[in-house]
């Protein structure tokens, strides 16, 4: 099956977008915490809860996870900091 995008493993982490967990309140800073982060060739690493097991049964149509894939969550506050880090474009 050839993909129109592959991730790529090399590429690192170059910046928070948003503000950090401790900041917004959502880590008690010992273990885990959400986050998004720009990689530096442009795409975005996103930290959360694989819930991927728990909606798999119940998707949309037309949404689909591949076998290599998660359904992540975040917090509504992580991704709304984030907000102003995005391009419109």
């Amino acid at each position: 099956m050839i993909r129109a995008w592959e991730a790529d493993p090399s590429s690192p982490l170059v910046r928070r977008l948003g503000r950090s967990p401790e900041e917004l309140g959502t880590t008690g800073g010992e273990s885990g915490c959400p986050d998004i982060w720009e990689l530096e060739n442009g795409d975005v690493a996103v930290i959360g809860r694989d819930l991927t097991d728990s909606y798999r049964g119940r998707l949309p149509d037309g949404l689909k996870i591949a076998p290599d894939e998660r359904l992540v969550v975040i917090p509504r506050t992580t991704a709304v900091a984030a907000k102003g880090d995005l391009p419109d474009a």
